[in-house]
């Protein structure tokens, strides 16, 4: 559907480019510096032998920060102007599939952007960047392959809620809710998002997530009525 129709196509590749002109930026300054940085820690050595293994710690050094500057920057875009693309592509979805479009209270352009940027902080940014930190800290103790499985699967749960709260959130239904709405289909979001942890790939699935997002929300969660909210809702024709 997200090729297909124009709007959420173009929607998505904007959203795509903005997320590769941030990431490809964050890249830059990584490869102009990751030597500095490794060099903070660990002077290249005179010996050859320990001057080979500097050089392949400087190159896992450089994997592993334009990894880290490839989510930083995910993140950055998604506060900053992405989550505004997201949302106008749930709302094209909704109408597609539905006709219509339940939405919640009036609120002006500009409280509904901070709302929505608001949202970014405890759906994203603070969980990526705790599980992040969680896989980081694992490495200095016997358990870092089992933390960084588990921490890469509580990443990619929160990156595909991310995409699944787009709507109740809009509709003003309250943050413990659609907490607990995530809580009760954790499954279905470790499986939509698993997709995100293919490098490269990863960016334009995310683009086009929303739409997918939308399809599931729709179809499921308001089909069994989750987030009705008769007083504060309301139907807006497409």
């Amino acid at each position: 559907m997200g090729l297909r129709t124009p709007k959420l196509l173009a929607l998505g590749m904007l959203r795509f480019a903005v997320v590769i002109a941030l990431t490809a930026a964050a890249v830059a300054v990584v490869i102009a510096y990751h030597q500095e940085v490794l060099g903070a820690f660990w002077n290249r050595p005179h010996s050859a032998w320990w001057a080979w293994l500097w050089v392949l710690a400087s190159w896992l050094v450089a994997v592993v920060l334009v990894g880290i500057s490839g989510v930083l920057a995910y993140l950055a875009a998604q506060v900053l102007f992405a989550v505004l693309i997201m949302d106008l592509m749930s709302r094209i979805t909704e109408k597609e599939i539905s006709g219509r479009e339940v939405r919640g209270p009036d609120l002006s352009v500009f409280q509904q952007a901070f709302f929505l940027m608001a949202q970014e902080v405890p759906r994203a940014l603070l969980p990526v960047l705790l599980t992040l930190a969680i896989m980081a800290a694992g490495w200095l103790t016997p358990l870092g392959p089992v933390t960084t499985v588990l921490s890469a699967a509580a990443a990619v749960v929160f990156l595909a809620w991310d995409n699944t709260d787009l709507i109740p959130a809009r509709r003003m239904v309250p943050f413990a809710k659609r907490f607990q709405l995530l809580r009760r289909s954790l499954s279905f979001h470790l499986g939509f998002g698993i997709w995100f942890l293919i490098p490269v790939a990863n960016i334009l699935f995310l683009s086009f997530a929303p739409v997918g997002a939308t399809l599931y929300y729709v179809e499921k969660m308001d089909a069994e009525g989750h987030d009705a909210m008769p007083d504060a809702s309301r139907e807006k024709s497409g």
